[in-house]
């Protein structure tokens, strides 16, 4: 018999009919696989799609600025290059919130201040930036120790000027109604710097809050106070240091600073001094002082001419200041006591000055912001007016608490220890 394939019509052979339901099947395990891939990857892009993708409450938020923005003369290309790339950054939102356990003592933020390093890092910068600290001087009459205290304070002498894009971080919080419109406010601020050309939106940098530059200048004040001291034709507080300088001269002198008057010192009371609250409070003139038997404490004669009021932080066993209206201007820089002194005593200790002579009571238990609080609390229930109850000693507090001393017959020293803390809150 004859073997042939008969392609007419007859079946084909067992191996080829085998092949072809293989091939088949094949074929259609393939395309369920294939529709299967398909929708998971549908499924997966749909999970993945926010609800409401086509809304950005904060991109709303920032184009609603617009008009605000064009009233004060910036440009439309100007507001779209400068938040190109803005986003919300929670982490800016987050540092408004944090609120310490404890409440950082005096004397720990002065020696952090006015560290020996820093100390020589600024008499360094002071040599190398002599003749721009003496120009600043000359121009505004401000005395040169305190323009190098401010500078060591805000950036460590130009060497940390905060990271943040000024822009974004004041939108943030500009968004979030962080102190009402203050935050806005700035924002449009920097946005007229922009639209000036002194800096490009990107390289903007300052802090969470929006302090930029050596200077630490939030943006209006930019616009106020910057000066091109340098004279390169742009007002630079983040690259030139004498920009930095001479910004932070005229910041000083338009809030006030009185030429050759010092700032203050340290001072020495007699053991019979007769201590009252109007001396903290109320400036009298220094040959007052000097006949109530008052001394410097490094052994020079207090000015002739001039007055001050007592500055006591630690109490009468810690050290004493007498502080001039010039110290109040350094606090319009920073609204801070301790700030304003570590300003201060960084200046004269950069100048060779002797720094704090007296010793601080680095033993003294400190309250928490909690007992601070109550504190504050419970003299306002009492009658005093305490400023703001939020576990911080200010200004206001230690003028209650001076009140509080001198009507119970205690030294009106304003210092807030743990005795007086347990005498008031067990007080009916």
């Amino acid at each position: 018999m004859n073997s042939r394939i008969d392609v007419g019509g007859a079946n084909p052979p067992h191996e080829a009919r085998t092949r072809a339901f293989l091939l088949s099947a094949l074929l259609r395990v393939f395309i369920v696989a294939l529709g299967l891939a398909s929708f998971v990857l549908s499924a997966n892009a749909a999970v993945k799609r926010p609800v409401h993708s086509h809304r950005d409450p904060f991109r709303e938020y920032i184009a609603s600025l617009w008009p605000l923005a064009e009233e004060r003369g910036v440009s439309r290309p100007t507001f779209d290059k400068a938040f190109a790339g803005v986003f919300f950054d929670p982490k800016v939102v987050a540092m408004t919130e944090a609120q310490p356990e404890f409440v950082r003592p005096i004397w720990d933020y002065i020696a952090s201040a006015v560290s020996p390093e820093r100390v020589e890092r600024g008499r360094a910068k002071a040599a190398a930036v002599n003749a721009w600290l003496a120009k600043a001087k000359e121009t505004y009459g401000v005395d040169d120790g305190v323009i190098i205290g401010v500078w060591g304070l805000e950036t460590d002498f130009g060497d940390n000027l905060g990271s943040n894009n000024v822009v974004g971080a004041l939108a943030t919080l500009a968004y979030v109604r962080f102190r009402g419109d203050y935050f806005r406010d700035e924002l449009l601020a920097a946005l007229v710097i922009v639209e000036h050309g002194d800096i490009p939106p990107q390289v903007m940098l300052g802090s969470w809050a929006g302090a930029m530059g050596q200077t630490q200048f939030m943006p209006s004040s930019y616009l106020a106070y910057a000066v091109d001291f340098e004279g390169h034709g742009r007002r630079d507080i983040w690259k030139s240091e004498a920009d930095a300088i001479g910004s932070t001269a005229n910041y000083l002198a338009k809030h006030g600073w009185t030429k050759g008057l010092p700032w203050g010192f340290e001072v020495a009371l007699p053991p019979n001094f007769a201590l009252t609250a109007a001396d903290s409070s109320s400036p009298a003139p220094f040959s007052s002082f000097a006949a109530r038997g008052v001394k410097r404490a490094d052994g020079l004669p207090l000015p002739e001419k001039g007055e001050g009021r007592l500055l006591i932080l630690a109490g009468l066993k810690g050290p004493l200041f007498l502080v001039t209206g010039n110290f109040d201007v350094i606090k319009a820089y920073n609204n801070s006591t301790a700030y304003a002194l570590s300003v201060a005593v960084l200046g004269d200790a950069v100048k060779g000055g002797l720094g704090v002579i007296a010793p601080w009571p680095t033993t003294d238990p400190q309250l928490t912001a909690a007992q601070i609080q109550s504190l504050q609390a419970k003299l306002k229930t009492m009658g005093y007016e305490v400023g703001e109850i939020d576990g911080r000693i200010g200004d206001a507090m230690r003028a209650a608490v001076r009140a509080y001393q001198e009507r119970n017959g205690l030294p009106p020293d304003g210092y807030a220890d743990l005795a007086l803390f347990n005498r008031i809150s067990s007080a009916r």
